[in-house]
């Protein structure tokens, strides 16, 4: 069983050698394309919750 292990791990680290990692450039990119999306997402959400509160309040008050 050890001699499996130690066999995948060498193998990891061959197909380690061969990944084309990313520029500091594109992570800076891809990181801040993130955070734009997932603030935008979050005012959409905060903004259709108040909208259904509001339909809601509406709705029970009547």
């Amino acid at each position: 069983m050890f001699k499996k292990m130690i066999q995948f791990f060498k193998e990891v680290k061959q197909e380690m050698r061969h990944v084309a990692w990313p520029s500091i450039e594109d992570l800076k990119e891809g990181t801040s394309v993130v955070i734009t999306f997932s603030v935008m997402l979050g005012i959409f959400i905060w903004i259709i919750d108040n909208i259904f509160t509001e339909i809601v309040k509406l709705v029970i008050l009547q």
